[in-house]
């Protein structure tokens, strides 16, 4: 299949770029979270995202154990290394290189993510995505995704990753209907040029993990900066070109739910009576 080029009429602007913060979690993993809290109104409907890298096993040996989660959905993106996963459902599944492990939680689940690696490399992303008031209490799911069954396109010097939505007609692995989730994952080379048609009223960002891309030749975004893009009316989509040094870089973009969000750790619900039953439940035991 010959893929062309998209031609943008109104390409969105950088409104503004994040470095995130360092920080650790689960049994003590060494992470950014480059999505934290205060930008949840901002990138609905993402919650969260966590950047992990280290080639250091005490950064990433203790994983993350047993812990809850309620309203909202987790995609882990494994780039590079071994994790284990098993949850309250009955799930297991071994995240891979280039894997994802998408998770919905729903009305509750108990799970783990362990390493199965005592040293080498382990990078990758979790992102939180969350859920319409109406599917908050819905049966938990989980889909453990190989990296060969995310689809892949190249053009003009990009190799494109489709983990969910759809790009230049290629559909991806996971779809949908309420959040509309994009989730790319692209290796750029040298001075190459990617556009992606998006409707102006997603919400969008663009992580850069390697090198460095420049967004209307004025912009740099250096790598471990997340660029948020201008929520302009009438804007057609994205566009950017790669550093002299080629990039990598992650873009996600997702319809707002525009309703209340009330968070108390791993529970994302729309009231505080909702996270007071969700936190009950837990004690209670019957969460999951």
């Amino acid at each position: 299949m010959k893929l062309n080029p998209i031609v943008l009429q109104a390409p969105r602007a950088v409104e503004r770029l994040i470095a995130g913060q360092a920080t650790s979690d689960g049994a003590g993993v060494k992470l950014t979270r480059v999505l934290t809290q205060n930008l949840q109104r901002r990138l609905d409907p993402y919650l969260m995202l966590d950047a992990f890298g280290s080639d250091k096993a005490d950064d990433y040996i203790a994983g993350f154990p047993d812990h809850p989660h309620r309203g909202f959905e987790t995609i882990t993106y494994m780039l590079e290394g071994r994790m284990r996963h098993r949850d309250s459902a009955g799930n297991e599944g071994l995240l891979g290189n280039g894997g994802v492990q998408w998770m919905t939680a729903g009305r509750g689940v108990i799970h783990s993510e362990l390493p199965e690696q005592e040293e080498g490399r382990m990078e990758g992303f979790q992102l939180w995505l969350n859920l319409p008031s109406f599917e908050k209490m819905r049966e938990p799911w989980y889909r453990d995704i190989p990296s060969p069954q995310i689809p892949e396109f190249e053009l003009d010097g990009v190799k494109v990753r489709v983990i969910a939505g759809a790009s230049h007609g290629v559909a991806g692995a996971v779809q949908r209907e309420h959040t509309e989730p994009l989730y790319l994952d692209l290796h750029l080379q040298p001075g190459a040029r990617f556009s992606q048609l998006l409707a102006d009223t997603h919400n969008v960002f663009v992580y850069v993990y390697r090198g460095e891309l420049a967004f209307a030749g004025e912009v740099q975004v250096p790598q471990q900066r997340m660029a948020i893009l201008a929520n302009t009316p009438g804007s057609d989509g994205l566009s950017f070109t790669a550093g002299a040094a080629g990039a990598r870089a992650i873009v996600v973009a997702g319809k707002p739910l525009g309703e209340p969000i009330a968070q108390h750790g791993p529970f994302v619900m729309n009231t505080q009576a909702e996270l007071i039953q969700a936190v009950r439940d837990f004690q209670a035991g019957v969460l999951a």
